[in-house]
């Protein structure tokens, strides 16, 4: 599946020096998926390697009696800083500059440095009806009852946290917690780190924590909190910030502040990288101190850092296998495959994680290959099966 994509666009603005990329990877049923990013320093080789990302991801979690059938893979990326204040306008020209591709081809979301709000309103802007408007055509009863599903869905409230920034991280803390079952582990008293408390690593350090797991440090982009007996997740929810920052102000006398630059100083069973891309690399991945590396943040571990960690006989849980609970979950609202009902939606998140770690696994044992590389040829064969099935 490793091609030339499909369609690889650079884009210019002429009031900053930002530069944005549009990569469609594959198209099925003539639509691609995939989210928007915007972060300081984004490549188009770095999107091109998320697109194809997405094209795994789609095509992994295929079930032929969900009403929802796996699109293509996309990403866009902005290369420039969330945070600076010309970022808002910078989003809605980009976003306008491509509506094209997105009323023909790309359902675009949120990614890291955006927010589905803000996605919403400039595409509505540009005169389009959805970031989603190509996939609305192939929604069996109607765009009208498909996106009323989905407004239902990201109102439904879950413990505090709404529906649509629970199931990216609990999927991940499902894909913990299948790979330990996998390997024989008990959860229990096992320890995690959380790299990144956005959405994706908060859910997941929350979920985590309720199965029984020590959540020992969680990294924010200014540093790391630490606590060996644990830390109150709960706690740490309750006083975030819209963008992920712990307040260190509420923390508790036995909780270790630790700089950014020492966020793999933690050793722990399990290690959940769920913030930017390219985290673990060449320079690092002597550093890491685990047993079980669970990627929630697309293309997090690079290629030969990855390699490195397997000879060292650390598990690695592909991003596109870990993290594809969110993805789905939107689809499947979308087509009427789950409701607007968070019990519905987390146990088919639970039975399609735990069918899939059970299934990669397996052949695993089987072929003595990664998991990367047997949740690869599931979803290219998948991949090939739907190509031949009618749009």
């Amino acid at each position: 599946m490793k091609r030339t994509p499909y369609l690889q666009l650079t884009w210019s603005d002429e009031q900053t020096d930002a530069q944005g990329y549009l990569v469609i990877d594959r198209l099925l049923r003539g639509v691609a998926s995939g989210g928007l990013r915007m972060r300081p320093g984004c490549t188009l080789g770095e999107v091109t390697e998320l697109a194809r990302t997405m094209t795994l991801k789609e095509a992994l979690v295929h079930q032929p009696d969900d009403r929802y059938l796996p699109f293509g893979g996309a990403k866009g990326g902005i290369d420039f800083d969330p945070a600076d204040p010309a970022a808002p306008g910078v989003l809605v020209r980009f976003l306008a500059a491509v509506s094209p591709l997105i009323e023909a081809y790309w359902a675009a979301g949120e990614d890291l440095g955006t927010r589905q709000e803000a996605i919403d309103e400039a595409v509505a802007a540009a005169g389009l009806r959805s970031c989603v408007q190509p996939a609305l055509r192939h929604v069996p009863d109607g765009p009208d009852a498909g996106l009323r599903r989905l407004d239902d869905a990201f109102a439904v409230q879950v413990d505090g946290l709404g529906l649509g920034d629970t199931v990216g991280g609990y999927g991940v803390a499902q894909a913990v917690l299948a790979t330990l079952a996998e390997c024989d582990e008990d959860p229990v008293g096992r320890t995690a780190v959380v790299q990144g408390f956005g959405s994706m690593g908060g859910a997941a350090a929350r979920y985590l924590a309720r199965a029984g797991m020590r959540v020992v440090a969680v990294v924010d982009r200014a540093g790391a909190v630490a606590n060996p007996d644990g830390l109150n997740v709960e706690a740490l929810l309750a006083g975030r910030s819209t963008d992920g920052l712990i307040d260190r102000d509420r923390l508790t006398s036995d909780v270790r502040l630790l700089p950014r630059a020492q966020w793999l100083s933690v050793a722990s069973d399990v290690l959940v990288t769920a913030a930017v891309s390219y985290a673990v690399d060449d320079g690092n991945e002597a550093d890491v101190r685990c047993r079980y590396l669970v990627e929630a943040a697309n293309v997090s571990v690079l290629p030969s850092a990855e390699k490195a960690l397997l000879r060292r006989g650390v598990v690695v849980v592909p991003d596109f296998l870990a993290n594809f609970a969110a993805n789905s979950w939107w689809w499947w609202t979308l087509f009427g495959d789950v409701g607007a009902d968070a019990g519905e939606a987390l146990a088919k998140i639970d039975k399609t994680m735990w069918r899939l770690v059970e299934e990669v696994f397996d052949e695993v044992r089987a072929t003595g290959m990664s998991p990367r590389q047997v949740a690869t040829r599931i979803a290219e064969r998948n991949h090939a099966h739907c190509r031949g099935l009618p749009d």
